[in-house]
């Protein structure tokens, strides 16, 4: 699969076959994720990966190190830390999403787990240093063939398979004109690619509004009050945003579109929105 395709195809898998990954595709993932053969994150931060097997774990040890029973079948994780700082949560959630469709191109199963994991326990496997966060965590593996009753309820609860529609997510110049998909050109399946990007409770955060006739599209939060005050200093919703980037990267990447992203509030009509980051397109 390619990069668009595999974006279509991921899905979260809570439920996982028990076979243990096979030691080839082991060794191919691993050095994906802690070697990191790919670009630097957007804005620099220093994120580091690791791909953790915890088989020698009980499995009522490993039940209460991840999620409360939310996860069955797993035994290999990846834990992923950033040194805090400004756009942090963005840059680690973008690192993280790499990986994750990665393993989706392997055909391994992925669940990004940013609320209700024990950060403690997995805090100790990698030696979490001080000014380091842990956000988030992935189990890895096979996906089961029939998923449990706690993973359908999780997907019922967060709507998993549903995503909002163009016209609440993506914009032309202001928060309240609609941009259509034909109008946004050769970028139309890049925000195609965002608005199918994995979030929080599936919250969708992100908004995008394109500037002008320019390959200008700049990228803003729309926060949930309230949501993330449970874990101090780590933004769920911000890792979100960094997600949708880099889904919007990589398949324009894959499109042959070029571009960086910079911060420069372009001080559009933006409501309530939250600006983050600014892709700006140009001609190879």
């Amino acid at each position: 699969m390619n990069i668009i395709e595999t974006i279509h195809h991921r899905k979260s898998c809570r439920t996982f076959d028990t076979r243990p990954v096979d030691p080839e595709s082991l060794d191919e993932l691993g050095r994906f994720t802690e070697s990191r053969p790919r670009p630097s994150p957007p804005f620099g931060s220093a994120a580091d990966f690791h791909l953790l097997d915890f088989g020698d774990m009980e499995s009522g040890e490993l039940k209460k190190l991840t999620t409360y029973g939310v996860i069955k079948g797993a035994r290999h994780f990846i834990v992923g830390t950033v040194k805090s700082g400004p756009k942090a949560m963005e840059d680690f959630g973008y690192c993280l999403e790499e990986i994750v469709l990665k393993a989706t191109m392997m055909g391994l199963g992925t669940c990004i787990l940013g609320g209700t994991f024990k950060r403690s326990g997995f805090a100790e496997k990698v030696n979490l240093g001080e000014g380091e966060l842990l956000p988030a965590v992935t189990p890895v593996g096979y996906p089961h063939d029939k998923r449990s009753m706690v993973d359908r309820m999780f997907r019922t609860l967060a709507g998993s398979d549903n995503r909002k529609p163009w016209k609440e997510l993506f914009f032309h110049d202001h928060s309240s004109r609609e941009l259509d998909y034909d109008d946004a050109g050769e970028y139309s399946d890049c925000l195609e690619c965002v608005r199918l990007a994995p979030s929080a409770s599936n919250r969708q955060p992100w908004r995008v509004i394109k500037e002008g006739r320019a390959d200008a599209f700049h990228f803003y939060l729309k926060r949930t009050p309230g949501y993330e005050n449970a874990v101090k200093d780590i933004k769920l919703q911000n890792i979100d945003m960094g997600i949708a980037m880099c889904h919007f990267a990589l398949s324009a990447g894959e499109r042959g579109l070029a571009g960086i992203w910079d911060v420069h509030d372009p001080g559009l009509e933006a409501g309530d929105l939250e600006y983050i980051a600014t892709w700006s397109g140009h001609s190879n």
